[in-house]
């Protein structure tokens, strides 16, 4: 079911929620760039586990609106502003990519309603400290935090030409992006389902400009607004050894910082093989 939620200073969020509407909520925060139509199982397998799921589109991105300057922080006023229109008191979040730093976000700031985190392959602050922070790192997103240093401005013409290029033929960019993927990477978009999917995700996300990506990497390059060390509820943290996206170094970092994290690191596994333990993560979530 996809419905317009608005938050209190007007903006209007983009939310669809799928699975048992009476089962344990259980927030899901896409990637960058993404949307709400991003990876998740399918309904009737949620339902079976008794999960209601709840995705939306962050600020700039698909239908929703954008909120200019956002840190991560931000993604708590408007979690609580779904959940409060849903009628939802106590949820879990499970953020892929994009995502995890924001789910991290929910637990350190939502610490009486956030009851379970998981991050999957995400990025340690910008300004960790003993962290060699694109040791491990695609050109390509090198290249976008070496923009955002550069300037707001910059970064938008960068990603408003990729974005363009997407929005013309989302098919042939997810081809592009197969072709420079670790080989367990490769595998798992291969498969034709997942490709559709990416192919919907990233034609929804970017809809409309790039404003949702160019926020995104501009509030991952600056301070996030709250501090790992100060989640206090149950974190699973999980990344694949090969990952070129998100090093999995990050999660290392994370893992040493927030306490009583429960790490796993995948051998054989990159970026992607999120896609593959997001149903077990989903059930994890919900105690």
């Amino acid at each position: 079911m996809e419905q317009l939620i608005h938050t209190e200073d007007g903006r209007a969020l983009a939310v669809e929620h799928c699975g048992n509407p009476h089962g344990s909520p259980v927030f899901l925060l896409h990637g960058t760039p993404g949307s709400r139509l991003g990876p998740a199982p399918r309904s009737s397998v949620l339902y079976r586990l008794g999960i209601h799921l709840i995705t939306y589109d962050r600020p700039g991105y698909g239908a929703s609106h954008r909120l200019p300057r956002r840190s991560v922080a931000h993604v708590a006023a408007d979690v609580t502003a779904i959940a409060d229109a849903l009628g939802i008191g106590r949820f879990a979040v499970v953020g892929r990519s994009g995502g995890a730093p924001h789910a991290l976000a929910c637990a350190a700031l939502l610490p009486e309603r956030t009851a379970r985190t998981a991050a999957l392959v995400g990025l340690a602050p910008r300004d960790a400290q003993g962290l060699d922070w694109f040791d491990g790192m695609t050109e390509s997103n090198v290249r976008e935090y070496i923009n955002a240093a550069a300037g707001h401005h910059q970064l938008t013409a960068a990603l408003e030409r990729r974005s363009a290029s997407i929005r013309a033929d989302p098919m042939g960019s997810v081809a592009d992006m197969h072709r420079g993927l670790p080989d367990s990477d490769r595998g798992i978009v291969s498969d034709t389902g997942i490709r559709a999917m990416l192919v919907r995700n990233f034609a929804e996300g970017l809809r409309n400009s790039a404003d949702g990506w160019v926020d995104d990497v501009m509030s991952f390059s600056k301070d996030w607004g709250f501090r790992p060390e100060d989640i206090t509820s149950p974190v699973l943290l999980w990344h694949g050894e090969d990952d070129v996206f998100a090093p999995v170094q990050h999660t290392r970092w994370l893992a040493e910082r927030i306490p009583g994290a429960e790490l796993v690191v995948e051998r054989g596994a990159a970026h992607f093989g999120s896609l593959r333990v997001l149903t077990r993560v989903l059930s994890w979530a919900t105690g």
